[in-house]
């Protein structure tokens, strides 16, 4: 990992059997209270993948909160570590996320108070999806916002936008089932490190937009897919 990672979470090069290992571990290390201060930039991130899989792309968006206008973009390209196994899509995704962090300005990179990725956070069958686990490292206040679910149980969710009900586990709450747009599928949030449910809920509603994503997502989505671009 770049210089700006001096003392790494945890190795890369790891079996499947070590990294189901390394989830349930770091799966205790998630806080799932609130620890956040006052938001003024919000990074959005969209991991991909180009030439079969073997390189991993993602886009890192930072945008100005009270506007929603975007700051500073970066996309960065790396080796993917590790092949497609349904669970552990975070150990071929967050590599290629942390160097395009490490590719921010630093003065910017510094004033980033929330992530808010393309995936899953606490909604992984071990709780350690790639919000939850990009969010570890970064130790950053994280949530996850993705198109289809993972795990756990839902009922309807009325159709109109914001409407939402629980993602639940049992009696565990993983996140939320949310309406984003009227008329389209809804979205899966789940908070990743320090938030909770109500606050990664609240975070995501507070960055709709007219789309179906919430802006910081639906920006990096949107520069990921040229794939043409360096940046």
């Amino acid at each position: 990992m770049p210089s700006l990672f001096p003392h790494p979470l945890h190795d890369w090069n790891l079996t499947p059997t070590q990294a189901v290992a390394l989830q349930r571990e770091l799966a205790c290390r998630i806080e799932r209270r609130d620890r956040i201060g006052e938001v003024r930039r919000i990074a959005g991130v969209d991991i991909g993948f180009e030439q079969g899989g073997e390189v991993t792309r993602a886009a890192v968006v930072v945008l100005d909160y009270s506007s929603l206008e975007m700051i500073d973009q970066v996309v960065s390209r790396v080796a993917t570590c590790m092949p497609y196994i349904p669970g552990l899509l975070s150990f071929r995704e967050v590599p290629a996320a942390l160097q395009a962090f490490a590719e921010l300005p630093s003065e910017l990179r510094s004033e980033v108070d929330l992530l808010m990725v393309d995936g899953h956070g606490i909604a992984h069958p071990r709780r350690m999806g790639v919000a939850a686990h990009l969010g570890l490292w970064l130790d950053l206040p994280s949530l996850g916002v993705a198109k289809k679910r993972l795990t756990g149980r839902h009922g309807d969710v009325a159709d109109e936008r914001g409407a939402w009900t629980p993602l639940m586990d049992g009696e565990e709450t993983l996140g939320v089932v949310m309406r984003s747009r009227q008329g389209v599928k809804p979205i899966f949030v789940s908070p990743g490190h320090r938030l909770s449910v109500d606050t990664a809920t609240q975070w995501a509603l507070a960055c709709l937009g007219r789309y179906k994503l919430p802006e910081p997502t639906r920006l990096a989505d949107r520069l990921a897919s040229r794939r043409g671009q360096k940046s």
